[in-house]
């Protein structure tokens, strides 16, 4: 017998809703969420399924953009001949590493019982992208065609997230959102992939295979690096003395440098900056240093003091950025080596939240979750810091404060904390970045630090002259959130302050004597080389070398790249040989001179400039509102691709104007100077030839640019190496 007619009709009614998370661990949180409103879910390989539901997720970028095969070069691409490359359209290509999670995620997309999808991807232009390629991918060459929503979720409680789905946007409430999201991927994609043609084809034309690769966050990133080399190797050092003073009080004794009363900041120089060298405390001759000493000592003094009390808060929470350059600073820890530590504690573990976010702040329902967090930690094995666990607990330390529980200040993620569970089992790397975030979880909470900062001026009167001495005492009064750091806060706070000490005490009207009093010969030192903390600041606050305010309030939030990818594209850079790690420094080789010098050169600086992405990241904010369409922002990124182009493809001069190095060793046929130039070492000829005598050879053989040292040593001893870096004409790397 058949079954009940009515029935098969209930099974016709029986749709289902595919939600698409991000990540598999949003994709657990939905379900626990969705549970008790919407029923259990069974759980499948690769989905969680209910009545109603489909739940699944992608692990970050699935599917990613390409030339159409009809519009793409295959043969010949990096000869000027085929550029640009400007498709009309892109095609979509797997991402090789997840091809089968992509699979996963399409078969469910296409179930006939699945009528509608819900993108629960991260709540950002990231996360728009990431949903709209899949459905794209999963419709093939007719679009899927079924209706979509937006679950927007800024907190991951479960209230939250049954909130959010009682909220969903539809697709027309997100169109701003997916343009600007495909437009920033297609621009990347045509000036990454046509810069790079471009310079790698100009960088080739002597025959050889040079790979110049540039691209919108990495080039401007290596500019940075390389405008601080350039200071450092232009540094002239200027001999300057202080003048140090010892006191002598009836309590015993202090010390004193001497100031300028009457010093003021100089003018802008011809950068458009102060020199930074130019303080009160520092003289430029040492006759005038020996003269303010022998005038002081030996003499009585009067002393003034003003005391006040100063108070010092805890740090915000971590962001990636911030958790990676205090890492690099403390530990020594690569950008990278952090970012994979903090993601095997968020994935494998679950002892932290969602590493790859720029937030430092807490959405504001997260004040319960935090309280509960609180608790493990206080009853946590961390004997060291369990008991600042229960003491803010006790204390009702965790209470609503817009400086930690702030939605406006959180983006597609919130700020890196501790979960609820409680972590076993981890690596000694792992540990100390687990209590790194744990200890700045806790002292978010805790109390400003309280100080008392003492200012003691000692005025030696002298032949009607006034000799000022300055000293500073700093008193920790109450150590508050310091007390978390515990004997480490110190040792910082020595490091910070030269003069955090206690003062002797002067009584009121008490009259000192300057005992010894002598000038101290000292150099300016030349800017410090970037170390990964400094350079992911200057990524982070790119925007701060920006002129134009509308865009640095576009970068404000964005700085050059993603907290995702800062640490990829310093790695990137180094992989490419555009920069070397020296211990904790970041040294720019040759190879990144030769690109700038390339870049200005044939006028097409705009790559090398922070600007470029403060423009874009302005023109897409527009875009999300609906006030600039995306045909008007990819015509223009036609254009900037069509310049970048035609403007190394017209370069008809032999060498590119620079700022190139004489060599020290002369040439070896007739004893000339050797000059460097663009593509080339050569003989320029003896003193006052009118030119060389032909002598050269070439700066880049094989792809790889000889640094001045290496040239240096191959003129001088006729060889140089082993060397590695060398690409062969098929693009193999190789030693020679």
């Amino acid at each position: 017998m058949g079954r009940p007619r009515n029935s098969r009709i209930n099974e016709k009614l029986m749709t289902k809703t595919l939600v698409i998370a991000e990540k598999p661990s949003v994709a657990q949180d939905i379900v626990r969420a969705l549970t008790p409103t919407a029923g259990k879910f069974d759980k499948h390989e690769d989905h969680f399924e209910n009545e109603s539901y489909v739940v699944t997720s992608a692990v970050g970028h699935l599917v990613e953009i390409q030339a159409p095969e009809q519009f793409d070069v295959k043969r010949g691409k990096w000869s000027f001949a085929n550029l640009p490359v400007i498709p009309p359209f892109f095609d979509l290509k797997p991402v090789d590493k997840t091809k089968s999670r992509l699979n996963a995620v399409v078969k469910q997309a296409k179930r006939k019982d699945v009528t509608k999808l819900i993108n629960a991807c991260d709540a950002g232009r990231e996360g728009e992208l990431i949903f709209r390629l899949i459905e794209q991918y999963a419709g093939g060459a007719k679009p899927l065609g079924k209706p979509v929503q937006r679950l927007w979720l800024q907190s991951m409680t479960p209230q939250a997230i049954r909130d959010g789905f009682g909220q969903l946007r539809s697709e027309s409430q997100m169109q701003g959102l997916a343009d600007a999201a495909r437009s920033r991927s297609e621009a990347d994609w045509l000036v990454g992939i046509n810069g790079t043609r471009a310079m790698t084809a100009f960088n080739s034309r002597d025959g050889g295979f040079f790979l110049t690769t540039v691209g919108r966050v990495q080039t401007p990133t290596l500019s940075v690096v390389v405008e601080r080399e350039e200071k450092i190797r232009k540094f002239v050092s200027r001999d300057y003395w202080e003048i140090h003073g010892a006191f002598q009080a009836e309590a015993g004794n202090y010390p004193g440098k001497w100031f300028d009363a009457t010093w003021k900041k100089p003018p802008p120089g011809p950068d458009g900056v102060p020199d930074p060298e130019q303080r009160a405390d520092r003289v430029w001759n040492e006759g005038e240093a020996r003269a303010i000493a022998e005038a002081a000592r030996g003499k009585p003094a009067t002393v003034t003091e003003e005391s006040k009390p100063t108070t010092s808060a805890s740090p915000l929470l971590f962001d990636l950025t911030s958790l990676q350059r205090e890492a690099n600073s403390r530990f020594g820890y690569s950008a990278k080596t952090t970012l994979s530590i903090a993601q095997s504690l968020y994935e494998r573990h679950k002892a932290l939240t969602y590493p790859r976010t720029d937030s430092r702040a807490l959405p504001e329902d997260y004040l319960p979750v935090v309280k509960e967090t609180m608790a493990m930690l206080a009853g946590s094995g961390m004997k060291h810091l369990a008991p600042f666990a229960k003491q803010a607990i006790d204390g009702n330390y965790v209470k609503p404060s817009k400086r930690i529980f702030d939605n406006a200040k959180v983006s597609d993620h919130f700020a890196i904390i501790p979960t609820l569970q409680s972590p076993s089992g981890l690596s000694e790397a792992e540990q100390k970045i687990y209590d790194f975030v744990v200890r700045r979880f806790l002292s978010v909470f805790f109390p400003s630090a309280e100080y008392q900062i003492t200012t003691r001026i000692s005025t030696v009167e002298q032949a009607g002259k006034k000799y000022p001495f300055r000293t500073d005492g700093k008193v920790l009064v109450k150590p508050g959130w310091l007390a978390i750091y515990g004997k480490e806060a110190q040792d910082d706070e020595k490091e910070d302050d030269k003069d955090g000490k206690r003062l002797v005490l002067v009584k009121p009207g008490e009259i000192v004597k300057a005992e010894s009093v002598d000038p101290k010969g000292l150099k300016t030192r030349p800017p410090a080389r970037y170390s990964e903390a400094t350079l992911l600041g200057a990524m982070e606050g790119a925007g701060k070398t920006i002129d134009d305010d509308e865009l640095r309030e576009a970068m404000q939030e964005k700085g050059l790249g993603t907290p995702a990818t800062r640490a990829a594209t310093i790695e990137g850079l180094i992989n490419e040989k555009y920069m070397l790690r020296e211990g904790r420094e970041l040294i720019p080789t040759a190879k990144a001179f030769q690109l700038m010098t390339l870049l200005r050169g044939l006028g097409v600086e705009e790559l090398s400039k922070a600007e470029l992405t403060g423009d874009w990241e302005y023109k897409l904010a527009q875009m999300e509102k609906g006030a600039l369409s995306r045909e008007s922002f990819m015509r223009e990124i036609a254009q900037m691709t069509e310049h970048i182009v035609k403007k190394a493809k017209e370069y008809d001069r032999d060498t590119v104007p620079g700022d190139y190095a004489t060599l020290q060793t002369p040439c070896p046929n007739c004893g000339g100077v050797v000059r460097e130039n663009y593509r080339r070492y050569s003989c320029t000829g003896v003193a006052g030839a009118l030119e060389g005598c032909g002598f050269s050879f070439g700066k880049s053989p094989a792809g790889r640019t000889f640094e001045l040292a290496e040239a240096e040593a191959l003129l001088r001893d006729k060889h140089v190496g082993p060397i590695d870096g060398f690409r062969s004409k098929a693009g193999w790397p190789f030693t020679s």
